[in-house]
């Protein structure tokens, strides 16, 4: 394996070598930056100990790699917020628009997921205050900067990936936002700021299932009471084990979105003169 890298790797942009645990055979698939004579090529791996290799060779058409990609990820809306990319224009009318391009982070609104928390937050608008929101793991800051448009008021966005973070500052910059949003690096809610920052009137968090519940009770502790939880990024069959967790520190559950086989639960808090009702 190592031969083979070592006799490409000054040609190649791109190598990945395949062993089959059943015959052994060997699938070494290479991109070269120009054209190269398969008898040059035969000959670099024989020198490198293969003998007589089976090559085949295929010019790559070229390719707009970057309108390949935006093209795959056309605009959509979902309730009030119209979702796009730089490539695409404004939606024109008084939609809550949302400018997120696809790249590292998770969260352009294309998955069931986003798509679910951004309807719980479209149906919440009509009856929900919010003065302060919580975006756990926030991938883009989609859900952070649709709070922010939506009620005006500021949010704190988390993620724990240094990647998503640098990402969705550049969305709250690009969507006018930066100054109502606050992002942070954090494990959870270990950051200080989070804790302070609480009680939230909202709290917006598409991660996974495990995580939703290993972190029900730091969420139960900073929802203010009345609050309000979007949880996503879980199937049907995770979602009784989400609720069950939230509802065994007081929340109560009170809908829940079905998009395809995934699931986004809205729970809330009861104020304390309904107490656990």
């Amino acid at each position: 394996m190592a031969a083979i890298e070592s006799a490409l790797e000054d040609h190649v942009l791109a190598l990945t070598i395949d062993e089959d645990a059943v015959d052994g055979l060997i699938l070494v698939k290479a991109l070269f930056a120009a054209p190269m004579e398969p008898s040059t090529l035969r000959a670099r791996i024989e020198a490198a100990g293969i003998q007589h290799p089976d090559i085949s060779v295929e010019t790559v058409p070229e390719t707009d790699w970057v309108a390949a990609s935006q093209a795959s990820f056309p605009a959509f809306r979902a309730g009030r917020y119209y979702v796009h990319g730089s490539h695409l224009p404004t939606a024109g009318d008084d939609a809550v628009d949302l400018e997120v391009d696809a790249g590292a982070a998770f969260g352009t609104g294309e998955h069931e997921s986003t798509r679910g928390c951004l309807l719980a937050l479209d149906e919440l608008a009509e009856h929900h205050r919010v003065d302060r929101a919580l975006d756990m793991g926030c991938g883009t800051g989609i859900l952070a900067m649709a709070t922010a448009k939506t009620w005006q008021t500021t949010v704190v966005a988390s993620d724990i990936d240094p990647s998503a973070v640098t990402t969705a500052r550049a969305n709250t910059e690009k969507n006018a936002v930066g100054h109502l949003v606050q992002v942070i690096e954090s494990d959870g809610y270990t950051h200080p700021i989070v804790g302070a920052s609480a009680p939230y009137d909202l709290i917006t968090a598409n991660i996974l299932a495990g995580p939703l519940v290993a972190m029900a009770p730091d969420l139960a502790d900073c929802l203010a009471p009345g609050g309000v939880a979007v949880l996503a990024g879980l199937l049907s069959r995770q979602a009784d084990r989400v609720v069950a967790a939230h509802e065994a520190h007081s929340l109560i559950f009170d809908n829940k979105i079905a998009l395809e086989d995934w699931r986004t639960l809205i729970l809330r808090r009861p104020t304390d003169k309904q107490g656990g009702d």
